[in-house]
């Protein structure tokens, strides 16, 4: 056989080989014949060791990647068993061979030394006594490098807690990390994160999550936690409504979550949650970041857009891509993305991102496989409301103009300013009852409120609703939204709701092929004509309308303007259509009760909460309005 034919015979058997494991499927038990398992505690600069899970695959023919993930989660299951994320989330990089690392981070489950939550990035970190997220991440970078074989590129992927370490990977500035991907990452926790919008807190996550089961306190390393008893059976809305005050909700939390304490002693943005934003670091990151997100995440929304938008101001040089799509909080991984509640999206949407989006920029940035990312248009948006991906290379997109969206007399919405003089819309905002956030009776927090139809919400006295004229014409919004109020109270503090909905025509169905593709062929059960889509929806404490740090009380009968940002979008209003805009003081129980008066709210008791008549002003010289970017 000559040289030439041996050659082409041999090419032939690897490109069998490769197909063959491209068309693997990924199951417990080839994974089980195909990967080794070992548990070791990797230490750290100053002596702590963390517990870290290495899975390397069996009879590789060549070096490949390491993929990492470093969890406050459990890098579960310990012992023998193996972890289920193999043959779910991180399925296309066994079937390449990848070496897999799962890390309980430090201070949680078995690994050594005190948990920290979003524990602070260092800069300037000197002795093996400093350090943080970032040097932890860099000495099990380490690690795994002179004791694993690979070849000698890590990535690091994570999804909302998991997306902070994640980023911190990126900050972590180990040469073999070369590919990080910052999923719904933690942030900022004031802002916009899980547990404040805007200093306003969000109570059934915080309750649920802090006092129930994440906070606890946990001593010694451990392979179980006990969660605790609900607090609450099946309705929410009730349990929060007879709680009240954060005051009773302390008492059931007890004295032994550090981190209940933190939110109770740090109301305003002050240093401790300055110091937890993640953002003002990422400068010069070396790493290629592949950022994503959903449109409808309902607890870090405004983490993703955040890193996005830091990496783009402080670190232009980095190798960036963003991807948003319809989802909700983790859905990419764990979900179709075809649908959430009531809004069906014509795709399966998480199928194009996991293969097409995220595989493709790991394999080539680890493995030098893969198409090379499209850096000039590395956007990857959907198009909620129209339903398909469009790519930009910036953000808002250059094609974009913006445009103020006025509140008129009569519920009306115009883009003119009004001409009115005395023009105002008014109610009465009781904390003793409150609008829900939702018209399900819920057992926790829940995620379709995102897309749910607000029908219900304008049919209370205490919510404004304006609406614009049927549309002749497709509007696509994208970029942030900026509610720009002009308000007057009676009492000296308020909260204020704004929601940005798509109104669907009265004759509104699904077509055949929705209904075959995602309903076996049945109608959708929802009454769709009219339905009233949630696009967007934010709070704002009024204390803080002029400073995050030092909040001020009203002076009641003032006029008063409260301008805050709502998390960006990207929606087709299309034609037949129109757009609402509701305001409205309470969102319960998704955020607490304000007792409408400027006091420690975290000390108010029952008596402390009364009502306040609110104006929302559209008159001239005191215009109310929201401003977004419209695609021309």
């Amino acid at each position: 056989m000559t040289n030439t034919i041996k050659r082409l015979a041999f090419s032939l058997v690897c490109a069998v080989i490769c197909l063959c494991i491209d068309a693997q499927d990924i199951t417990r038990e080839w994974v089980e014949q195909n990967y080794t398992k070992r548990e070791v505690m990797i230490p750290m600069r100053d002596g702590v060791k963390l517990f870290t899970a290495i899975y390397e695959p069996i009879g590789a023919t060549k070096l490949t990647p390491i993929i990492m993930q470093r969890t406050p989660y459990q890098a579960s299951p310990y012992g023998e068993g193996y972890s289920y994320n193999l043959w779910s989330k991180l399925r296309n990089y066994v079937r390449q061979r990848y070496v897999v690392v799962l890390q309980d981070v430090r201070g949680r489950w078995m690994s050594e030394g005190e948990f920290v939550d979003v524990r602070p990035f260092n800069k300037d970190k000197q002795g093996k006594k400093d350090i943080d997220e970032a040097s932890d991440t860099y000495d099990t970078a380490e690690w795994l490098i002179n004791n694993v074989k690979s070849n000698g590129n890590i990535g690091v992927l994570g999804t909302s807690y998991p997306g902070f370490y994640a980023t911190m990977a990126a900050l972590s500035n180990h040469p073999a990390i070369k590919a990080v991907a910052p999923q719904a990452p933690v942030t900022d926790w004031w802002m916009g994160d899980d547990y404040h919008h805007h200093g306003v807190l969000m109570i059934t996550d915080m309750l649920d999550f802090v006092a129930q089961s994440f906070g606890r306190p946990r001593p010694l390393p451990t392979k179980k936690q006990t969660r605790m008893k609900p607090f609450y059976l099946d309705d929410e809305y009730s349990f929060f409504l007879r709680q009240k005050t954060l005051t009773n909700l302390t008492k059931l939390a007890g004295d032994s979550i550090a981190f209940w304490k933190d939110l109770m002693a740090h109301p305003d943005y002050d240093d401790f949650w300055q110091a937890r934003d993640v953002r003002r670091h990422l400068k010069n990151v070396k790493p290629a970041i592949l950022v994503t997100g959903g449109l409808f995440d309902a607890e870090d929304s405004y983490g993703t857009w955040g890193v996005y938008k830091a990496l783009k101001q402080l670190s232009p040089q980095t190798e960036t891509q963003f991807i948003i799509g319809p989802w909700f909080h983790g859905a990419w991984e764990r979900d179709r993305g075809n649908h959430l509640g009531d809004i069906y999206f014509g795709a399966n949407t998480s199928d194009y991102y996991l293969h097409e989006v995220e595989y493709n920029f790991f394999q080539y940035y680890l493995n030098g496989e893969g198409q090379q990312p499209d850096l000039d248009n590395h956007i990857y948006m959907f198009i909620s409301g129209a339903n398909k991906w469009q790519k930009f290379n910036q953000w808002p997109p250059k094609n974009s103009e913006p445009v103020n969206l006025f509140l008129q007399a009569n519920g009306h919405i115009t883009e003119e300013a009004p001409q009115k003089s005395n023009s105002f819309s008014e109610y009465t905002s009781d904390p003793n009852h409150p609008v829900p956030y939702t018209d399900v009776i819920a057992k926790k927090r829940a995620r379709e409120y995102m897309t749910h139809d607000q029908r219900f919400a304008e049919r209370r006295p205490d919510v404004l609703t304006f609406r614009s004229d049927v549309l002749t014409e497709d509007v696509t919004l994208t970029g942030e939204i900026m509610a720009d109020l002009q308000v007057a109270i009676s009492t000296t503090d308020a909260d204020f709701v704004v929601k940005v909905i798509d109104e669907f025509p009265e004759d509104f169905k699904y077509t055949k092929e929705i209904e075959d593709k995602f309903n076996g062929g049945k109608p959708i059960p929802a009454v769709m004509g009219n339905y009233q889509m949630l696009v967007r929806g934010e709070v704002m404490r009024g204390r803080y309308r002029n400073s995050f740090e030092h909040p001020e009380g009203f002076k009641p009968g003032k006029i008063t303007q409260v301008k805050f940002a709502l998390p960006d979008i990207a929606h087709c209003f299309q034609k037949g259509h129109r757009i609402i805009i509701q305001v409205q003081s309470t969102w319960f129980p998704l955020n607490d009760l304000n007792p409408q008066q400027f006091i420690d709210i975290t000390s108010a008791n029952e008596q402390d909460f009364i009502k306040s008549d609110i104006k929302i002003f559209h008159e001239k010289g005191h215009p109310s309005k929201i401003t977004v970017n419209r695609l021309k």
